[in-house]
């Protein structure tokens, strides 16, 4: 389904692993599109790419607008065999593939320095990626279980490589307003391989342990303050690392630790504000 005159492409390593790619002009949601398909027998890995995607869904049910020239694209993950408490951990894969890919695409900064010091992407828990302080990217996991008990995952990703969506601009950013030359076909390529050599390492979660320690070094906040509300009350200390099942540690002010499975995290001044 893939067309040449799209100019979207996968990378040769997810080519070689047997990857896929349909492009579309125009859907509600690619991981909705990634779904159906599971759902009439497709087991993947097969990507889903929406030149205008009118309604991506970020987590715990948010809109995510895409403006064109964004990426908006998912990927429907072969399950079979994956421990079910695994399939989590799968997110923080996305995460570092992503930080991975948008490094390689991009390049060196608008200053030219390319130390890790002054990589400008980190990741924020559990499904984010950061450009500076400001929102770059969403990651969206799901799965289903379908008839027979077969599962299905699929893994969106959200990119704002040419704009940022109307009302969000004091806390979004894009690619091209920090003064990237990416494109969305281009960053596709890259996360496509970067994603499918990520998943390898992972190997069902059994790797999770080294995927953990590239998500730490691209950790936003580590370290520092934090707060995180979960809905019914607010935690907040100092993040100290995310566990082995990718959940959140905070180290509370009284020395005792505190596990968080999903919240809405804050760093900084947001973190200590009473």
């Amino acid at each position: 389904m893939a067309d040449a005159s799209t100019g979207y492409r996968l990378g040769a390593t997810a080519r070689d692993l047997g990857h896929r790619l349909h492009v579309h002009d125009r859907l509600g949601s690619t991981n909705g599109e990634a779904m159906a398909l599971a759902r009439a027998g497709e087991v993947g890995p097969l990507w889903i790419a929406a030149r205008r995607q009118e309604a991506g869904r970020g987590r715990r049910g948010n809109v995510w607008d895409s403006v064109p020239g964004n990426l908006a694209a998912s990927v429907l993950w072969p399950a079979a065999g994956i421990e079910p408490e695994r399939l989590a951990t799968l997110g923080f894969v996305a995460g570092v593939a992503l930080a991975e890919a948008l490094e390689e695409a991009c390049g060196t900064g608008p200053g030219g320095d390319d130390s890790e010091a002054a990589r400008p992407f980190r990741l924020k828990w559990p499904n984010d990626v950061l450009l500076g302080s400001a929102k770059l990217a969403g990651i969206l996991l799901e799965a289903e279980t379908l008839p027979g008990g077969r599962r299905a995952v699929v893994i969106g990703f959200g990119v704002n490589v040419a704009g940022v969506p109307e009302g969000v601009a004091d806390r979004a950013a894009a690619l091209s307003g920090a003064g990237f030359a990416a494109d969305a076909e281009t960053v596709l390529q890259h996360l496509s391989d970067r994603l499918a050599a990520a998943a390898r390492a992972w190997d069902g979660g059994r790797g999770f342990a080294g995927i953990r320690g590239r998500w730490l070094a691209r950790a936003a906040g580590l370290g520092g303050p934090i707060a995180v509300e979960t809905g019914t009350a607010t935690l907040r200390g100092r993040f100290e690392e995310i566990d082995e099942g990718g959940r959140l540690v905070i180290l509370a002010p009284d020395g005792t630790r505190h596990t968080v499975t999903a919240g809405e995290v804050h760093f900084g001044t947001a973190a200590t504000a009473a």
